[in-house]
């Protein structure tokens, strides 16, 4: 299944998206080579914990520290007319109704494990902006 990050409006320019790869592989490079301590790397807090139990999108992926549990993708977005705090889009449905708006926000998409409490930025969407014609 693809994960609500995933969406994307026919003609959304590439550039809308930033995609933080190479600095999840740089923090897992460092955790194994001793850099990182595990609490540095496992550190959800509750509240993104409870996200991604009860609203995360299954990725299919282990996690890369605990391998035991399958990571989920929790998506954040945030902007105008939107609480201030963000919220945390859990359908596709939604994640299109913001990308159709006339306002831009801004969506987050974290990798997270529920077992050990690794999580990791993913990547960052820019969403709306549409103008009326």
């Amino acid at each position: 299944m693809a994960a609500v990050g995933d969406v994307a409006a026919p003609g959304t320019p590439a550039a809308a998206a930033v995609d933080y790869r190479l600095a999840k592989a740089a923090t897992l490079r460092a955790w194994r080579s001793g850099q990182l301590g595990r609490h540095e790397v496992c550190d959800a807090q509750r509240e993104l914990q409870r996200n991604a139990e009860f609203c995360g999108q299954p990725t299919g992926r282990p996690c890369p520290i605990c391998e035991s549990t399958d990571v989920v993708e929790v998506t954040y977005v945030f902007g105008s007319r939107l609480p201030k705090h963000g919220r945390c889009v859990t359908t596709r449905a939604e994640m299109q109704r913001l990308q159709h708006r006339i306002s831009v926000s801004t969506g987050y998409v974290v990798e997270v494990c529920t077992g050990c409490g690794w999580n990791h930025l993913v990547r960052r969407l820019t969403l709306g902006g549409r103008r009326s014609a």
